[in-house]
């Protein structure tokens, strides 16, 4: 699709549809969650490419009000999973009950779990066995569950966010590569500036309570945002650049960087270059562009590859954070475009 293609008067509406219901979007869960701009930014891309999205951050940040404020301000069905240790798949996917009919006959009956919804927030995902996040790896990339052999669909709009706390260690089952390489985004929820703080105390102290969210949009809408988004151009010098980024992460890359080199294990795979790509086209079209360009691609590096980006012990030793050797990476690979 090319610029003209935007100004037929279906798309055109379309799009300024798009445009209205982002900012109407970040309105409403500006009333409750203070701050975070980017991090809000970052979900609503997640929702319009169709993807799913880890949120890392301290307790008291936030972080589940702010899936619940954004699902309803989406008009969508949101339900919720605290993950123990204890929990089991068919906690998450749902079971069948043997029942008995007014004949007497016995037949089974399945009972949906809570995966079985629009917005689903799968709290401290990290303290559940491999065995339960295995049930939850396949409703994110297959849209689906499957109970004693039979598989049943998740209608779609679906969307997994996922928090986990960075600091307790102790009872946790670190996600796997594969299921961490399902999110479309790591976000990092951090605290919030002084004045920031202070206007969250004050709003959530007083007796007059925020109004309630207004659902902004609808699951048929979202779907139709998420087809525009994947029809926005990217340029064949934009899509090599964010290919070059996601290769340059890995260490035996002769585009790598010194950086990379010394402090990577592991770099980003083929998935990560399709994620950066269909991200940036959602950030582009929330801006009022028709076309992705390299800032796009740098400005979503970091959520993007953060998680697939493995640093080796030398990074552990010298105190190297992953942010600082993506950073690097960005800044040596912008000044060479």
């Amino acid at each position: 699709m090319t610029d003209s293609d935007f100004n037929n008067a279906d798309t055109a509406k379309l799009v300024a549809d798009f445009r209205d219901v982002t900012q109407r979007l970040r309105g409403e869960v500006g009333r409750i969650i203070v701050g975070q701009d980017e991090v809000v930014e970052h979900l609503l891309i997640t929702l319009l490419v169709g993807g799913h999205c880890l949120v890392t951050g301290m307790p008291g940040t936030a972080k589940t009000l702010l899936v619940r404020t954004l699902a309803d301000a989406l008009g969508l069905q949101f339900d919720r999973i605290q993950f123990t240790p204890d929990l089991m798949p068919t906690d998450i996917t749902g079971t069948d009950i043997i029942e008995d009919d007014d004949q007497g006959k016995r037949s089974w009956r399945f009972i949906p779990g809570p995966i079985f919804t629009n917005v689903l927030l799968a709290d401290e995902i990290n303290r559940t066995p491999p065995k339960t996040q295995a049930a939850l790896l396949e409703a994110m990339q297959e849209y689906s569950a499957t109970v004693r052999g039979t598989q049943h669909i998740i209608e779609k709009p679906f969307f997994v966010l996922a928090t986990q706390n960075p600091l307790e260690l102790e009872g946790t089952y670190p996600l796997p590569e594969a299921q961490l390489d399902r999110f479309l985004f790591n976000i990092m929820l951090g605290y919030l500036p002084l004045e920031d703080e202070l206007t969250v105390v004050e709003r959530f102290t007083s007796d007059t309570p925020p109004a309630p969210v207004v659902a902004c949009t609808n699951p048929q809408q979202i779907l139709a945002f998420q087809s525009l988004t994947r029809q926005v151009p990217v340029s064949k010098q934009v899509g090599r650049y964010a290919v070059e980024l996601v290769r340059a992460t890995r260490p035996d890359d002769p585009a790598a960087s010194d950086k990379v080199r010394q402090y990577v294990k592991f770099g980003a795979s083929v998935r990560a270059a399709l994620f950066i790509t269909l991200a940036a086209k959602a950030r582009a079209l929330m801006a009022g562009r028709y076309h992705v360009t390299t800032d796009d691609i740098d400005a979503l590096a970091a959520p993007v590859l953060r998680h697939r980006v493995m640093l080796n012990y030398f990074a552990e030793a010298d105190g190297v954070a992953m942010d600082d050797v993506l950073q690097d990476l960005v800044d040596q690979r912008s000044a060479a475009a």
